[in-house]
């Protein structure tokens, strides 16, 4: 079974696997490391992240478990832990909002489960801009999962013409099988 079961975490192929959902403002973007007013990453071997603008700017990936080679019964009786994990930051100079909804869901696409944490405001004047990690491990969910969904996104919040919203990179959604 692969490891990440997403594609294109970090913006390698620029937005290559990635569902539109909202694109405002100046539109996503991908960026090199670390970027302006940005911070490095820490793994060298994430050298892109994506960028979001002054309008909503939200991504979406919905993994097929069974076209990933799952088998529906293995995840009936077993309900293997499902494990998540994102990256975010904001520029120095600028402020963001950062969403994040991950989604279990059966095979009519209907939720099983649901990990969406507050969003999170990032305040230069205020926090630490540097990139932070998001995670969260679904366990006990019930018999069902065929699809997993995963969004993530954001926008600046002084409305500034270009690129000046959150930044993520980095995201994983791994299974223990």
């Amino acid at each position: 079974m692969p490891g990440n079961l997403l594609k294109n975490p970090n913006g390698d192929e620029e937005l290559e696997h990635w569902e539109l959902i909202e694109n405002g403002g100046d539109q996503w973007r991908t960026d090199d490391m670390p970027g302006d007013c940005g911070h490095g990453f820490g793994d060298e071997s994430v050298t892109k992240y994506f960028s979001t603008s002054f309008e909503p700017c939200l991504k979406r990936q919905v993994i097929d478990l069974l076209a990933e080679g799952y088998d529906p019964e293995n995840l009936d009786n077993a309900q293997p832990a499902v494990h998540v994990e994102d990256w975010y930051c904001s520029r120095t100079d600028c402020g963001c909002i950062y969403k994040l909804t991950v989604s279990l869901l059966d095979e009519n696409q209907e939720v099983i489960s649901r990990f969406k944490p507050n969003n999170v405001t990032l305040n230069p004047d205020f926090h630490d801009c540097s990139w932070k990690q998001v995670s969260h491990t679904f366990t006990n969910y019930g018999p069902g999962l065929r699809f997993i969904s995963f969004e993530h996104g954001g926008q600046d919040t002084k409305y500034w013409k270009g690129w000046f919203g959150v930044r993520v990179t980095g995201s994983s959604v791994t299974i223990d099988l």
